[in-house]
């Protein structure tokens, strides 16, 4: 079967996405914002009667303590309208009888679904405790890595799995074979570490995510359309960028609610997913790299204090406290962090 669909791939060649592509594309963007606004209202106030609240470290910044008591797991009013439009999509070319792969489709779906499920476990062990300590950092490594290891293997025993690396700017592409998995594992892993580390001002992550969200869609629009390997990734970043845009609203400075481990991590997932599903693993992580930098940030702070005894080299890490170390308000960073996204995003264009 996977030999059939294989050659039927290589004598299919992408077309120009049709007009009624293109519109239920954006009517999946819009569908996300409009139900992520309404979902956002209906779990807000739930959140508040519930006392799901932040809980600000004490080895944190400070200056945040005042948000501690707002509403957290707010993840749950973007995930909710995204599962519903891919649903939607799916029952959409079923019902149209269309070639559309819903294979990789899926995995990718499944995948963002289960990482979201970690943070929630996360969320929820935080507030049990009271404390900002919810899952280990062993506990949710080892659930993070069961994850991606079960979507790469999905991925590959369907024939979806792309072992060729390629590098953005040049022609080559190596076949890594057998070693394309761990690079893989460590990779997904990485990056969905990195988004939930980066979700620590009031609209930094989501303002990240909708730039990055925005390159995805016309990256996957612009490829065309080839009936027989469509992994609806246009879709899912349609969907991603109309949550984004209507959690905005409640999260940007002075957020009302914070996405928490269940939005940040799924965020992540859904990045790095579509980035397998294209075959574009360092194109994405490209135009993702802000998420990549603010993870640096704390590797680097962490290993410099140790080897130097007690030494910072960023006044706070991740890089982000460090520019509010610096006097800089909240909003401002997180325009400087959505601007630089967009540079990079741009790069990731141009290096395709």
């Amino acid at each position: 079967m996977l030999l059939t669909f294989s050659n039927m791939a290589l004598t299919t060649a992408p077309t120009e996405p049709s007009k009624l592509y293109v519109i239920a594309v954006l009517g999946t963007l819009a569908l996300s914002f409009l139900m992520t606004l309404l979902a956002g209202k209906i779990v807000l106030p739930i959140l508040r009667a519930k006392k799901v609240g932040q809980i600000i470290r004490e080895d944190g910044p400070q200056w945040h303590m005042g948000k501690s008591g707002t509403p957290t797991m707010g993840g749950i009013s973007f995930i909710i309208p995204f599962l519903v439009c891919m649903v939607a999509v799916a029952a959409a070319f079923a019902v149209k009888k269309s070639e559309f792969n819903l294979i990789p489709f899926a995995l990718v779906v499944c995948f963002a679904v289960f990482n979201a499920m970690i943070g929630f476990i996360d969320d929820r062990c935080k507030l049990l405790k009271k404390q900002n300590e919810g899952l280990t950092e062993i506990q949710k490594l080892i659930l993070q890595f069961v994850a991606a290891g079960a979507f790469i293997a999905m991925m590959a025993i369907t024939g979806h799995l792309d072992t060729t690396l390629r590098l953005p700017f040049t022609s080559w592409a190596p076949d890594l074979g057998w070693f394309a998995y761990p690079v893989y594992l460590l990779v997904l892993v990485g990056f969905v570490n990195a988004t939930n580390i980066t979700d620590g001002l009031d609209g930094l992550a989501s303002s990240v995510c909708a730039v990055v969200a925005v390159f995805m869609l016309i990256f996957s629009l612009s490829k065309g359309f080839d009936p027989y390997t469509e992994t609806g990734t246009s879709f899912i970043s349609a969907a991603l960028l109309g949550g984004m845009l209507g959690f905005l609203i409640y999260n940007f400075h002075p957020a009302k609610m914070f996405m928490g481990d269940t939005g940040s991590l799924f965020l992540g997932a859904v990045i790095m997913g579509c980035a397998v599903a294209e075959g574009e693993l360092l194109l994405f992580v490209l135009a993702g790299f802000v998420f990549v930098m603010d993870m640096l940030s704390s590797l680097i702070q962490r290993y410099y204090y140790k080897l130097t005894h007690g030494k910072r080299l960023f006044k706070m890490a991740p890089v982000h406290h460090h520019f509010e170390k610096c006097g800089w308000r909240e909003v401002q960073i997180v325009a400087l962090f959505a601007a630089v996204s967009l540079i990079f995003c741009v790069l990731a264009w141009l290096g395709a």
